[in-house]
């Protein structure tokens, strides 16, 4: 009978984990910033387009008079395959990871900023339910911007160039679906890159109560990161750099897909995911709030 008694308030204050998630949906994607920065994220490939296509008309390459620059923004600006690889590659060395590091901040140390994270860690929800929660958060966000800008830039693409301008960089030219399934792969890779990101954003701002730490902290390792990729003396440590592969993206536009740096690029992110949320766990398993 005892037993009995003892197991009731449990039962009862028992959350469903979709009643969570779905709370936690609702936070993130209700607030004004998420949907303005969501907002500036579509409008990013409408400009990338419109820029690419006008400096095309002026006979002007993307990284100037001579056509120089990126290889992505040079064949963009006849080609609507192109434009949303090139976007989501353009924006994931700054732009995409700083929206991410913007979210776990919020997940986490801005709900330690404000309080309500104590009240979540006293409540009868498992530290790790709520981790999941938090992280599954920061995954459907990103997931959604990664979307969101490659389904506006194909569209974009579409618009200016037609649908008969789906050819890869091997001058191969793709059908409709084919050239759909091509920028489903790159959104799925780059949301890996930035699911990795978050991991260790998650990390960092389960050890903080300022959100705007956590942007500052992935701002500055991205760039690091950058230049040490530069850096022929500390080549023994690019390895084990997360952007090393970012560059990759391109290679997904390539008739057949070679898929060794695609695939060591999902490897490391995979390992990143799984040391940020082992570090973000070990942090909120003795956090009182």
């Amino acid at each position: 009978m005892t037993a009995t008694l003892d197991a009731a308030p449990a039962e009862r204050w028992s959350v469903p984990f979709h009643r969570l998630y779905r709370a936690e949906l609702r936070w993130i994607f209700r607030r004004p910033r998420t949907l303005i920065v969501l907002g500036l994220l579509a409008l990013i490939p409408i400009i990338m387009g419109i820029g690419l296509t006008i400096a095309a008309d002026n006979g002007a390459g993307p990284g100037g008079g001579n056509g120089g620059g990126d290889p992505l923004l040079t064949a963009a600006a006849g080609n609507a395959l192109v434009l949303p690889l090139a976007t989501l590659g353009v924006t994931l060395n700054l732009m995409l990871p700083l929206i991410t590091a913007m979210s776990a901040g919020d997940a986490l140390a801005g709900e330690s900023s404000v309080g309500t994270l104590r009240g979540l860690l006293l409540a009868p929800v498992s530290r790790s339910r709520l981790l999941l929660m938090k992280a599954l958060g920061v995954a459907t966000f990103t997931l959604a911007a990664a979307l969101l800008m490659a389904v506006v830039a194909m569209l974009t693409g579409l618009v200016i160039n037609g649908t008969g301008s789906l050819f890869t960089l091997s001058g191969t030219t793709l059908s409709f679906v084919d050239a759909l399934g091509r920028v489903a792969l790159a959104a799925a890779w780059v949301t890996l890159q930035l699911w990795a990101v978050g991991a260790i954003a998650l990390a960092i701002s389960a050890c903080t109560e300022h959100p705007m730490l956590v942007v500052v902290s992935v701002l500055a390792g991205t760039v690091v990161s950058t230049v040490l990729l530069l850096l022929s003396a500390v080549d023994w440590l690019h390895p084990f750099l997360l952007p090393k592969s970012w560059d990759a993206i391109a290679d997904i536009l390539r008739d057949p897909i070679p898929a060794d740096q695609l695939g060591e690029g999902a490897i490391r992110a995979a390992c990143y995911i799984l040391i940020g949320l082992s570090l973000a766990y070990a942090r909120l398993s003795t956090k009182d709030g």
